[in-house]
């Protein structure tokens, strides 16, 4: 339950009509929640719980690193006073599309360590993986624009006064995101849709039935009329310069263009001026091999954020991304002299950030947001897992969408679910106006002879309040049953096992002794689980189109199954400190303490001070911690 509600203005908010007044094809969209929406900015941002789970480096400039929605953290950002001077964003675009996660079984490190000494090359055949999915964007328009429409007036709330917002979007929901900025940040505020051409130099096709879609679009506003910006200069061109082809008795280069002599030394310094239309930023899909690419399916390029950052702020400023997917805004940030603000629900994000953070040189914290969720891996896993954790849940064809499913009983016959979806934070709380649309919306809809619905939460306001609601309010004859999910996500995460010895050695040439962590072996019952999916699968496929499937096996040790380690010499328990650390990439290859290697992971990990407790990292992203 949230600790309390934050405001996100002290004075009345203005303008909210605009939600009621988006027009297409003659047909208003009506937003049925639009009046909830209000009634939840007006009653605050929710703050919970925050707690510190590790400090990497000193951190004089309070980086930070926060797994938790963008509403939550804003909370949390303005209980603090903290205003950030910089905002971008790349939300779900509304697409439609699921989005996963690249997953790689890494090397057995006794085979690995055979490679080694043949000196041959691994074999890129012979790396086996699988797809994890990470979470859908798919959403109905008026709950997305609802959803946005809060997390950018919580935005707005820690900006500073001479902040600047980049909003990135497409095609999909770009322009209806638009009109909501132009309602929260005022119109006057709207600075420039820029263009960032996609397709430039790429020789990238596409199957398109019409136009080819080649840009993304990105909305920039600022808060107010005063701002931070700093005009950027683009290059010359080689071609350009090498225009200047002639020479003057002076020895001064020039060219004639238009009959008028044009000089050299008058231009080099100049430059021109980047207008709106970025057709110099190459994609990831133009770029496959970068050596920034960190294999995330929304990843963007530093190339586009340092142009931004450069642009919209100075040296030691605040940069905050809400969103931050592969943590490419913080790293940045960081690289350009500024403070970070990295935030995400997805674990698989606050990884990414905390590990290519930690290359970059970064200090920082990273937090959690106790909002009474434990995440599974992320909001679409969590669902998918709840649904098979409530007993006797079942798809149910007679009811509509708002019902997750049903569950039959005997003495009370099927009684329809209503679960809250973890990807909205609308549906978290359950309070007066969303049990009120359950009885006046959901319940009269249901098929004749229902008896009991069972309504799960994992906020509540009062559940005695509620109680008396439905008892005033619940004009039918059913029979309402509240639950708390918490009791079922308590049982989602179900750790990984591991067996480690633990000694002091004395390697070669050296005259002290270190300590070394060797794992013997190490299973994941949800690894495990994704590997025989992934097997089932093809084995299927395999019979429908007679061809043959090579299944993913591992070893007895499961050793292949581990992506990360790191030991804490610092502390037995409480908030991390990781003073050495392996990172194993696709390849097999360590990343040893923030350096590249072209070693083979050899089963242990090492330190120079006794360990106290022991981190490994599935290859999935799960983190288990054991006491050595």
């Amino acid at each position: 339950m949230a600790i309390k509600y934050i405001p996100y203005y002290p004075t009345t908010l203005q303008g909210q009509a605009m939600l009621d007044n988006f027009v297409r094809t003659q047909r208003i969209l009506r937003y049925r929640d639009n009046d909830k929406v209000i009634e939840r900015i007006e009653r605050g941002m929710p703050l919970y719980e925050v707690e510190k789970q590790e400090i990497v480096g000193e951190n004089p400039h309070n980086n930070t690193i926060i797994r938790g929605e963008c509403l939550s953290a804003c909370a949390y950002l303005k209980e603090k006073g903290i205003k950030v001077d910089l905002v971008y964003i790349d939300p779900p675009f509304a697409s439609g599309a699921d989005y996963a996660k690249n997953v790689y079984l890494r090397r057995n490190p006794k085979v690995a360590e055979a490679i080694k000494q043949a000196e041959t090359e691994i074999d890129s055949d012979e790396i086996r993986g699988f797809e994890e999915k990470m979470y859908g964007d798919v959403w109905d328009k008026e709950r997305y624009l609802n959803w946005m429409y809060e997390n950018l007036m919580a935005i707005k709330s820690v900006m500073s006064e001479t902040a600047s917002i980049y909003v990135h979007l497409d095609w999909h929901i770009g322009h209806y995101v638009k009109i909501l900025l132009d309602e929260i940040f005022g119109e006057d505020n709207f600075q420039r849709e820029i263009i960032w051409d996609i397709m430039v130099l790429s020789g990238f096709k596409t199957i398109a039935s019409n136009w080819v879609r080649g840009h993304d679009s990105i909305f920039y506003y600022s808060k107010s009329e005063v701002r931070i910006f700093n005009k950027l200069i683009q290059p010359h061109k080689k071609e350009y310069l090498d225009s200047f082809n002639r020479v003057d008795e002076n020895g001064r280069k020039y060219m004639v263009a238009h009959g008028f002599k044009r000089y050299l030394d008058e231009v080099e310094r100049k430059g021109k001026p980047y207008g709106d239309v970025w057709n110099d930023l190459m994609s990831f899909q133009q770029q496959p091999t970068s050596a920034e690419k960190v294999d995330y399916a929304t990843q963007k390029p530093e190339a586009l954020l340092e142009r931004i950052i450069k642009a919209s702020s100075n040296e030691g400023m605040l940069i905050a991304d809400f969103f931050g997917g592969s943590g490419v805004t913080a790293t940045v940030a960081h690289k350009l002299g500024r403070r970070f603000i990295h935030c995400d629900i997805g674990i698989n994000s606050i990884e990414t950030a905390r590990d290519r953070l930690r290359k970059a040189g970064a200090a920082f914290e990273v937090l959690e947001v106790k909002d009474g969720v434990s995440l599974y891996r992320n909001p679409v896993q969590t669902m998918d897992k709840l649904k098979s954790l409530i007993l006797g849940l079942r798809n149910e064809d007679r009811l509509n969408k708002f019902w997750e499913g049903s569950i039959n009983d005997t003495k009370e016959g099927m009684m329809p679910v209503y679960l809250p979806n973890l990807m909205d934070s609308s549906t978290r709380l359950l309070d007066t106006a969303l049990m009120n649309r359950i009885l006046k919306e959901a319940m009269p809809d249901l098929p004749d002879g229902t008896k009991k619905v069972i309504i799960y939460y994992i906020d509540i306001t009062s559940k005695e309040e509620i109680e008396q609601f439905i008892k005033e309010q619940n004009d039918t004859l059913i029979k309402i049953e509240l639950r708390d999910l918490k009791n079922i996500l308590d049982n989602v995460v179900v750790e990984d096992e591991a067996a480690f010895e633990v000694k002091q050695v004395q390697p070669k040439g050296q005259v002290f002794k270190i300590w070394q962590v060797r794992i013997e072996r190490f299973f994941s019952d949800r690894v495990n689980r994704k590997i025989n999916e992934y097997n089932l699968k093809g084995q299927q496929q395999a019979l429908k189109g007679n061809k043959k499937y090579k299944p993913i096996t591992i070893s007895n040790e499961g050793l292949e199954t581990i992506e990360f380690l790191s030991l804490d010499c610092t502390a037995a328990e409480g908030v991390w400190h990781s003073d050495t650390e392996i990172l194993i990439d696709r390849l097999g290859y360590v990343r040893k303490n923030d350096i590249d290697t072209k070693e083979f992971w050899d089963g242990a990990i090492t330190s120079e001070n006794k360990p106290l407790r022991l981190k490994i990292r599935n290859i999935c992203g799960d983190e288990t911690i054991y006491v050595v």
